[in-house]
């Protein structure tokens, strides 16, 4: 069942400022631009970091994302500073200046568990939200607050208090692809990989799950708890069909079709296999199959393949344009200057932490 609510209301939570920060900028004063000239230093320096991306980098392009590597891992250790790289960033960023890398929630509890002063988020804006939830001590830099989300975006604080005028005692579980003030909104929190298990654990024979419906049918299907699922979508896994990924397998004998569950349920019914990224990559590495087709947004393909052997990969390139706005220039940018930092109202921050901690807390 899908609930009915649509509003147009922008949220106003996490203020994601595009301005220079005057508390990080106190802290951690801008520092000089360093040289981006491709020359020997820089190819010998950024060698063994090459190597890891070869495979899906041409080396025509190396002479330009090299400086950038080099001058990036430089200003960390300068800034105590670790960057948090989601499965969809690009190779260059994910294996070559990255500290952490893997699903949104992974992240931000690893970036909490280090020594580092700054978080620099690769990733979309409700990342780098529950990074400072997290770490609220900590500064958070995005290097584009214009990194959205569409399912995100697709519920707002005031949804979530209609839902509970709604449905009164119906508990309320956000996906953790959400923005601060929802998570604050709800009772619990949930990620692609502990759906099911936190529907379950409840103990209520109705959940409202938000804001992803695919999620939401597709755990639904497991289950004899009654979903009511809200309308949101991501942009990138909505878009498979299962008549695309039926041409792929007549093209492509033996094809291993691996579906993340934010597609629809008829393309997870379809596929060999479906998971959160991690479980789609950990797929991979243990089963190794000949030719594969990660049904998600096409930057995990390379990433995966950068550092696999002996598979195939078929890449239909549905990629996300907000992902795709943080580069490497960008994150030059973010640690020379100090911006853009993202701040939550701690009074939000301490619910939507509550609500993530339940989520751990049931395991």
């Amino acid at each position: 069942m899908t609930l009915p609510f649509q509003t147009g209301e922008k949220t106003a939570a996490s203020a994601l400022s595009s301005l220079a920060i005057p508390g990080a900028a106190r802290r951690f004063p801008a520092l000089p631009a360093p040289s981006l000239a491709w020359n020997k230093d820089v190819e010998a320096a950024t060698a063994c970091l090459y190597a890891r991306v070869a495979k899906v980098i041409p080396a025509i392009e190396w002479p330009f994302h090299a400086p950038y590597v080099k001058a990036i891992n430089e200003l960390k250790r300068e800034r105590n500073a670790v960057i948090l790289a989601h499965n969809y960033q690009t190779p260059e960023i994910f294996h070559c200046v990255a500290d952490f890398v893997g699903d949104s929630l992974q992240l931000a509890k690893l970036a909490a568990a280090s020594e580092a002063e700054v978080i620099v988020q690769g990733g979309v804006h409700f990342m780098a939200e529950t990074s400072k939830i997290l770490s609220p001590e900590k500064v958070v830099l995005t290097p584009d607050s214009e990194a959205g989300c569409s399912l995100a975006a697709s519920i707002t604080a005031a949804d979530v208090r209609a839902l509970r005028a709604e449905y009164p005692g119906v508990p309320i579980v956000a996906y953790v692809n959400t923005s601060a003030e929802v998570k604050a909104e709800v009772d619990i929190c949930c990620t692609s990989s502990n759906a099911l298990k936190i529907v379950e654990s409840l103990g209520s024979d109705r959940v409202i799950m938000l804001p992803d419906r695919y999620l939401a049918e597709n755990v639904a299907a497991q289950t004899k708890v009654k979903i009511l699922a809200w309308h949101g979508a991501c942009e990138v896994h909505e878009r498979f069909t299962p008549q695309e990924l039926e041409a792929y397998r007549a093209d492509n004998p033996g094809l291993t079709i691996i579906a993340h569950p934010e597609c629809p349920r008829e393309v997870v019914e379809i596929s060999d296999f479906a998971g959160s990224t991690a479980a789609m990559i950990d797929y991979v590495r243990r089963n190794k199959p000949a030719r594969v087709l990660l049904v998600t947004e096409c930057s995990m393909a390379d990433n995966v393949a950068a550092e696999t052997s002996g598979t195939e990969f078929v890449r239909p390139c549905n990629f996300c344009p907000h992902m795709k706005r943080i580069t490497l220039p960008k994150i030059l940018d973010s640690l020379l200057y100090m911006r853009e930092e993202v701040m939550v109202d701690p009074l939000i921050a301490e619910r939507a932490r509550a609500s993530v901690q339940r989520m751990i807390d049931v395991g």
